[in-house]
């Protein structure tokens, strides 16, 4: 399936009517908006929808989570993201996203608009304007009011139907998961659970929570408190008395936590996404609050539905994260939360770099892409309140967010970051050279050649060998990619031979090697490109990392393919490929399946070739990069073309080609992760 909905781990009850009136809907209407309060189910109705039709949808259905953002800066990014779009031009996310979903016939359902309803109503109306085959399907709290919008309130569960109410069918079965052992038939049980769902008026969030404290109360208790308790103790103008029965279900979680539940509740509002222990543990602790009571804590919370466990994360639902939001300022401890979460994302962040040439480079790169919203978060925060710690946390991100395809938040932290008129040191030239590179990669070349030219000189001035080769890698890699590989490689050499140490100095002395070998082989002097590419390949082997081993391995697999070596090709084209994906590199893929496409080409499997140049095609169309690698490689693409074609047949080869190209990528990328492809 082309998409990314989100995978369910729980059934789906009742609303039949309103899965009917809403799929016919999608078909009629471009423009479809899910309205109701917090609780009631929209998000679970919209996602139950969209795995229905989504089959209708030759481009997919696509999910957009917004309740983790707090501002709408970043909110065009975060649907390209959602999307897959990971567009490595200068260009505004909106005119990236505009072009990409241009002819494509796609559902996308936008999740929590009420969040950002400016700018989901701006983002829509151009969306739909841009791409006449999409379609928007949406959740908020209040309608979008885009011209052509259907809206649907998404009432809450009946309960007027006795033990056959779709109330009663969700309590009894997220009762089974939660408290299996509770007697649902026992004399007189239906009357009551019927009981329990009419006083919480059938909103399924506030039935879970019920349903959780079943595990150590009866039903009758349960039904007793719900019955002769009124929440007075909740903010009426965050809590409408509209949801007074959500109100209560929550109001009475929260009174029957334990006080260091409750305290935790509320400090863990501060994480935008899901959380880890570790984390939970660092940012939360203090006071009565001890890092070893976290854990155990963490489990009660989950086992009474507070928060949802997300493998070894735990992740809160928006509307109670809100609620522990409240009680977070009740407490008066926003404020010191906000910068015990900085500070801890900002020395995750040190740690990460720290490990970069190491065999934990791969599960770092890993965190810090599930910890993005956070890392985020943290970034806003301190680029508030503290310049010199956000100067040096954003130049951390550049060995991360360039790679894994965040090249607009990138520029744009880092470009807010050093306007912020920092003194200069080593953090303000890492910060510049890792914008250096996000110009780069972008194709802004006179943007990045300025950036680079600012590091150099910063780094004359700190005088430390990292800072030194960081300026070189940054020049080198514009020079590079702007066509000019003897400037690349006399900047790189000119930086090896003069503060190259042993260990090396960390990253930025293996990014100078791979900007030297890449120069190397664009010069023509494929013997020293290849010496090069295997001693870099045994330093990054004798310390475990993968992104310089990649490249080596890159470098490997096109000279043997200009020496007339395939099958050794395919084999260091392959090890490319896997060290990529491992790093989520969609960039790295794209090249790496290149050189796969010239390695069926060369042994004559143009069937093979053909399906590994759609799938590349498809991860050059999510970067939307203006070279697709570097300048040399366009000239040998279109031989390996020529050459599919050739074993393969014109009609063979675009079918293949086809196929691949409009197929989801990912299925495409296992395909060719699972092994050769038979000519």
């Amino acid at each position: 399936m082309v998409g990314n909905l989100p995978v369910t781990t729980t059934s789906f009850v009742g609303r039949a009517s309103e899965l009917s009136a809403v799929t016919t809907a999608l078909t009629e209407c471009r423009m479809v908006t899910l309205t109701g309060g917090g609780g009631v189910g929209k998000s679970r109705l919209a996602l139950r929808v969209a795995e229905q039709v989504r089959d209708g949808y030759a481009d997919g259905a696509w999910w957009v989570d917004l309740s983790h953002l707090y501002d709408d800066r970043l909110f065009t990014a975060t649907v390209c993201d959602a999307v897959d779009l990971l567009d490595h031009n200068p260009r505004a996310p909106i005119e990236a996203l505009c072009e990409w979903l241009s002819g494509r016939q796609v559902l996308l359902v936008l999740d929590c608009c009420e969040r950002m309803l400016p700018a989901c109503r701006r983002l829509a109306g151009e969306l739909l304007t841009a791409a006449p085959r999409l379609t928007v399907l949406a959740t908020s709290r209040e309608p979008l009011a885009v011209r052509g919008e259907w809206c649907a309130e998404v009432a809450p569960l009946s309960t007027d139907d006795g033990g056959s109410a779709d109330a009663v069918r969700l309590f009894r079965e997220r009762c089974a998961t939660a408290a299996p052992g509770v007697p649902l038939d026992a004399p007189g049980a239906p009357e009551v659970v019927s009981a329990i769902c009419r006083r919480l008026e059938g909103i399924p969030l506030a039935l879970e929570l019920a349903c959780a404290q079943l595990r150590e109360n009866s039903l009758t208790q349960v039904a007793e408190r719900l019955g002769s308790r009124l929440d007075t103790l909740v903010d009426e103008t965050v809590w409408p008395k509209r949801h007074r029965a959500l109100r209560t279900a929550i109001g009475w979680s929260h009174e029957l936590c334990s006080p260091l539940e409750r305290l935790l509740w509320a400090r863990l509002s501060v994480f935008h996404g899901p959380v880890e222990v570790a984390d939970a543990q660092s940012v939360c602790a203090g006071g009565a609050l001890g890092a070893d009571d976290i854990p155990p804590l963490l489990e009660r919370l989950a086992d009474q539905s507070v928060l949802q466990r997300t493998g070894t994360r735990y992740r809160m639902l928006d509307t109670l994260r809100e609620y522990g939001a409240m009680w977070l300022r009740e407490l008066d401890e926003e404020h010191a939360l906000a910068g015990l979460h900085a500070g801890h994302f900002a020395g995750l962040m040190a740690q990460a770099e720290a490990a970069w040439l190491s065999d934990r480079q791969v599960a770092w790169y890993a965190r810090i892409s599930d910890s993005h919203t956070d890392v985020r978060a943290a970034l806003d925060h301190l680029i508030a309140e503290d310049p010199e710690a956000a100067v040096d946390m954003a130049g951390r991100t550049g060995l991360f967010w360039p790679c894994c395809g965040h090249l607009h938040e990138s520029r744009d932290y880092l470009e807010r970051a050093l306007a912020l008129g920092t003194p200069d040191g080593a953090s303000r030239t890492r910060a510049l050279w890792a914008l250096g590179i996000t110009l780069t990669l972008q194709g802004d070349h006179p943007a990045a050649l300025r950036v680079g030219e600012e590091c150099a000189a910063a780094a004359q001035q700190d005088g430390t060998p990292a800072s030194a080769l960081f300026a070189a890698h940054t020049l080198g890699l514009t020079h590079l990619m702007a066509g000019r590989p003897q400037d690349a490689y006399d900047v790189s050499d000119h930086a090896l031979i003069t503060h190259r140490t042993s260990p090396p100095v960390g990253a930025p002395q293996l990014c100078c090697m791979v900007i030297r070998t890449f120069a190397h082989s664009a010069l023509g002097r494929l013997a020293e490109a290849y010496e090069a590419a295997t001693v870099l390949r045994c330093l990054s082997l004798q310390y475990g990392e993968h992104w310089a081993r990649s490249y080596a391995f890159h470098q490997l697999a096109y000279i043997d393919l200009l020496q007339g070596r395939p099958h050794d090709a395919e084999r260091h084209a392959r090890a490319m490929l896997a060290s990529k994906h491992n790093l989520n590199d969609n960039l790295g893929i794209a090249l790496a399946l290149d050189l796969l496409t010239g390695a069926n080409a060369a042994q004559g499997n143009g069937i093979g070739a053909a399906r590994t140049s759609g799938t590349g095609n498809t991860f050059w169309r999510m970067l939307g990069h203006p070279n697709h690698g570097t300048p040399e490689l366009s000239e040998v693409r279109d031989q390996w073309e020529h050459q599919a074609r050739s074993a393969a047949g014109d009609d063979a080869y675009d079918k293949a080609f086809s196929d691949a190209l409009h197929g989801d990528a990912e299925q495409g990328l296992a395909v060719v992760l699972d092994g050769p492809q038979a000519p």
